[in-house]
């Protein structure tokens, strides 16, 4: 039996993370590929990344593939703090997803930084 810390930290070995200047630039470059947000509903409408889309950490295993079909996609998945969105990534790989991200440090990191979010 493995502890939440054991599994995140497994998952983290396997999940590469993108940080905040990273994800500002290729959204300033049009950069092609897919931002998931992962919060919960009660999160999201308090604010979101510019171009993300909404798929719940509850739920996207489920919808991911309605959503996103092609395999080969880039995806970057972000939450509030950055654990869930490794979690999250984990499965996706799991699930075939070659390209999967994690933000780093997730939209708290984003607006500590000073980028703006969208209401």
């Amino acid at each position: 039996m493995k502890t939440f810390s054991e599994i995140l930290q497994n998952a983290a070995k396997h999940v590469q993370e993108v940080d905040v200047f990273q994800l500002k630039e290729l959204l300033e470059n049009g950069h092609n590929f897919h931002l998931v947000d992962i919060r919960e509903d009660r999160e999201w409408v308090n604010g979101k990344i510019k171009t993300a889309v909404h798929l719940g950490r509850g739920i996207i295993e489920r919808d991911i593939e309605g959503n996103f079909s092609n395999r080969d996609d880039e995806i970057i998945l972000y939450c509030a703090g950055g654990v869930r969105s490794i979690l999250a990534a984990k499965s996706l790989q799991d699930m075939g997803y070659k390209k999967v991200f994690s933000l780093k440090g997730g939209i708290g990191e984003w607006q500590t930084t000073g980028f703006d979010i969208e209401e």
